[in-house]
């Protein structure tokens, strides 16, 4: 199944594809469709090359009128084309499997109703799962699509929807019709897309800039329908459209936008051409905190702006992946700051990508954002913080860098240039560089083919009258990664103001480049009481404080009047506990002193998840329990002292029954559950009360019988994954032990409920209960890497590592694992190393988390 990039290229050089046409029977029961693909290409005559299908039986293959021997040519992954013409017509009738795993043709069956829906997700290398395809990005062709399906259904693709035509019973005497629709433009295989079921809709319009009005569609299963926002997903989408289309000079290149919330969803979101398929999860029939709805929106407009950089100009080959995943996302953090209502979206950016990209760039598995991609199993654990974060992280240097008018002249000459075509990353360097002025070269070696991340301090001399004699820009490299690189950023001088709020006084924007870089500008000035190299956060760089900075941050974190360096200072703190040079439990002290001042949702919603990290890894070990049960009681506190309903409380209670462990907290989580305590303006609705109720059943209060009663509450798909996860953190061995045997050894269940109940399984206070396990997650991995689909075995390989055993000999038995990977595990020795080094980095922050007058 693995097709490699050297493949691809040969591939490549003997066809080229004009057009497929997909027939597709939905109504054959629920383990197997029926699929017909028609694909006419031109070749080298003569040449041999294959298709890529992946079937359950292939049933016929007849090349240009010659029928092929199914046995001969088919391994059930590709199908071999010999002795091909100059131009070609090849057919291929198969049946293949729906699947569970979230990846392919996936089948749900919606509890509250029985009713099945099904949706694509074909990234990276998935097509080939529901029609005969040659699957590589740049093998463009047009696409015709015809499904038959339950009458009662709503089919939906890349092109409009046509009007059904009633199609005879099928063996199960239901009603049947077929959907015959128009053939979409030249399209990468990967953003095609076939969502049908009983899908419900709320419909719309945008009017473009070339005059055409847009059909727009919000899709969600019948039983969520009452919860889905509509309305503020079209005025998203519109106010995305606006801003796209006048930066771009490229009016929306398809016929109409459809956004369609798909259960059991891998990912956030899937920029299918026209069809955007969206994680289900951001359908909130509960109350969400601010972070979340601002996640959404992100995600609405990082998919609608793949829809002109991925589906209009596509990617080459995987290795410019990083590119197509870190325009959109810088694109839309953009358009969020300039045409939306999230305009701290750069705070967001810095407080989720950025630090996102920081971890994954200390990894030793970390690669340069231009990677070297050789074939489909570097791709799949290629979509990281790297490609992602990292990727969009420099997107923004070099939009400072060549000024933020030329980048987008460039981009608008680019989408000109190579519209319906594959690009590589020098093509659109080239659009940069003529209209910025600058040479790019010497940027693009240090940037994008080095990896490593660089931390900035300043040096400064003051002299008796506080007044800066001189100052300069450190810049230091790790030894793995040498590179010193050049910096477009700003410096910022902050001082208290007569309010007690931190202010900016004075900004100098400036390039740096080597290892030291005098800053003359900033001689003469008064020594401020905070110096922040980086302000604005334009650059791609751990920043470190002076020492008197460093004690102004400590002392005013909550004083700033901005969110965005008050971020940027959270992000410093945070990096020195990981890196071992603070002790964590100051870091603790930090978060729990300030965290209640804090405005922005996604920075609250940050600061706990890395509490809680810091709490179960970082803590030394003989002050872990003390320190964890005094700062869940702080939680609490401030969940009692927020402002009643507000985002900040509800964050606090969150976060306190997931770490909730002495008997007095999870007497208060009960209280909350039963409704004996109560804070005013908190409603405890159905997400909330499983939250609670997995608080209890993982601290041994609840059991198997509340789960059932509260399932029977909430039998939906949400309901099931909660009761997944709370059954998996029963903390008895027999629990565990049935736990893991789903998991790991009857391997059935879904994608979501596996992933649920990983959580719940590693959810313990006791961690004893882990130790028989250890063993045998070792002897289990090599056999589910090679059984179990990439989604599946990288949530088992990832989520059961057992490193809340965090001791070295964790690290030693790792260590043997990999001394005996064979040389073609790459996926699985990337995310073991990964594994470690999670352990490896606990292992010296504890070392290091001793205060002061502690041996």
């Amino acid at each position: 199944m693995n097709l490699t990039r050297a493949e691809a290229r040969e591939r490549a050089a003997l066809i080229n594809v004009d057009s497929y046409d997909v027939i597709l029977d939905l109504t054959r029961g629920g383990k197997v469709f029926r699929t017909t693909t028609t694909v006419k290409f031109t070749a080298v005559p003569g040449s041999t090359t294959f298709i890529d299908a992946v079937t359950h039986a292939v049933h016929s293959v007849t090349l240009n009128g010659r029928a092929l021997d199914p046995a001969a040519v088919s391994d059930g992954i590709r199908i071999q084309l010999p002795d091909l013409a100059a131009a070609n017509e090849l057919t291929v009738v198969a049946d293949a499997p729906y699947m569970n795993t979230g990846e392919g043709l996936h089948r749900f069956v919606d509890p509250v109703d029985n009713e099945v829906y099904l949706y694509t997700q074909f990234e990276v290398p998935d097509s080939r799962r529901m029609f005969a395809v040659f699957e590589q990005p740049d093998l463009k062709g047009t696409f015709r699509f015809t499904v038959t399906a339950p009458s009662h259904w709503d089919v939906i693709s890349n092109s409009p929807t046509p009007a059904p035509v009633e199609a005879t019973p099928g063996e199960d005497g239901g009603a049947r019709s077929v959907w015959t629709f128009a053939p979409t433009p030249r399209l990468s295989s990967y953003v095609t897309a076939l969502i049908a079921g009983p899908y419900q809709s709320v419909r719309s319009e945008v009017a473009s800039s070339d005059g055409r009005v847009i059909p727009l569609g919000v899709f969600a299963r019948k039983s969520l329908m009452q919860y889905l926002d509509a309305d503020n997903i079209f005025e998203l989408t519109r106010q995305g459209f606006e801003f796209f289309e006048a930066q771009f000079g490229f009016p929306y290149p398809f016929e109409k936008y459809d956004q369609l919330f798909v259960p059991e969803f891998n990912a956030g979101a899937m920029e299918n051409a026209g069809a955007v398929t969206i994680l289900e999860g951001y359908v909130f029939r509960s109350k969400v905190t601010g972070a979340q709805i601002e996640r959404r929106a992100i995600t609405v407009l990082h998919e609608l702006a793949h829809m002109w950089f991925g589906d209009l100009v596509t990617m080459r080959w995987w290795n410019d992946l990083w590119l197509n995943e870190s325009f959109a996302e810088y694109m839309s953090h953009l358009a969020a700051v300039e045409n939306t209502s999230f305009t701290s979206a750069w705070t967001t950016f810095a407080s989720v990508e950025k630090s996102w990209a920081y971890r994954q760039d200390q990894l030793p598995t970390t690669h340069p954002i231009f990677a070297d991609i050789s074939d489909l199993q570097d791709v799949e654990v290629n979509f990281d913080g790297i490609t992602y974060a990292k990727g969009a992280s420099v997107l923004r240097q070099l939009v400072a860098w060549v000024g933020p008018e030329q980048f987008m002249a460039g981009v608008r000459e680019y989408f000109a240039k190579h519209a319906w075509q594959n690009t590589e990353l020098s093509d659109l360097m080239v659009e940069l560089e003529k209209a910025s002025g600058r040479d790019l070269d010497q940027w693009g070696r240090l940037w994008l083919e080095t990896a490593g991340v660089n931390t900035l301090k300043p040096e400064l001399a003051v002299d008796g009258s506080g007044t800066l004699t001189s100052f300069t820009i450190v810049q230091s490299a790790v030894e793995e990664w040498p590179t010193i690189r050049p910096h477009r950023l700003a410096v910022g001088f902050y001082n208290l103001n007569s309010a007690g709020k931190l202010e900016r006084v004075h900004r100098e924007e400036l390039d740096v480049d080597g290892e030291r870089t005098e800053v003359p500008e900033l001689a003469g000035l008064a020594q401020p009481d905070l110096i922040l190299v980086n302000d604005d956060d334009l650059a791609y760089a751990k920043v470190r404080l002076d020492e008197k900075s460093l004690a102004t941050a400590t002392a005013h974190l909550k004083d700033f009047s901005e969110s965005l360096p008050r971020t940027l200072v959270w992000n410093s703190a945070w990096d020195a506990a990981r890196d071992g040079e603070s002790p964590a439990r100051r870091y603790v002290e930090l978060i729990l002193a300030n965290v209640a001042a804090e405005s922005d949702s996604s920075v609250i919603l940050v600061q706990l998840r890395q509490l809680a990290t810091t709490l179960n890894f970082y803590v030394a070990d003989g002050h872990r329990e003390d320190t964890t049960v005094a700062a869940v009681d702080t939680l609490w506190d401030l969940a009692r002292a927020a402002l009643g309903g507000s985002d900040a409380q509800l964050q606090f209670v969150k976060s306190f029954a997931l770490l909730a462990g002495s008997p007095g907290q999870l007497g208060t989580v009960a209280g909350l559950l039963d409704g004996t305590a109560t804070l005013e303006g908190l409603a405890v609705d159905q997400d909330l009360r499983w939250e609670l109720l997995a608080s209890l059943v993982a601290g041994g209060r609840l059991g198997q019988a509340e789960i059932d009663a509260e399932l029977e509450r909430d039998n939906t798909a949400s309901g099931q994954n909660a009761a997944a996860l709370a059954t998996a953190a029963i903390p008895t061995a027999e629990a565990k032990a049935a736990a893991w045997d789903s998991i790991v050894v009857t391997g059935e269940l879904s994608n979501a409920l596996q992933g649920s109940a990983v959580t719940g399984f590693m959810r313990v206070l006791d961690r004893s209960l882990l130790e028989p396990y250890a063993e045998k997650y070792f002897e289990a991995v090599p056999g589910i890497v090679a059984n179990r689909t990439h989604a599946l075995a990288q949530q088992i390989v990832v989520g059961l590592y057992p490193a809340l055993l965090t001791t070295q000999a964790t690290v030693d038995r790792t260590d043997a694992f990999l001394a005996g990977l064979p040389a073609d595990s790459s996926a699985l020795r990337r995310m073991m190393l990964e594994n470690r080094d999670g352990v490896a980095r606990a292992l010296r922050a504890r070392a290091a988390d001793v205060l002061p007058g502690e041996a």
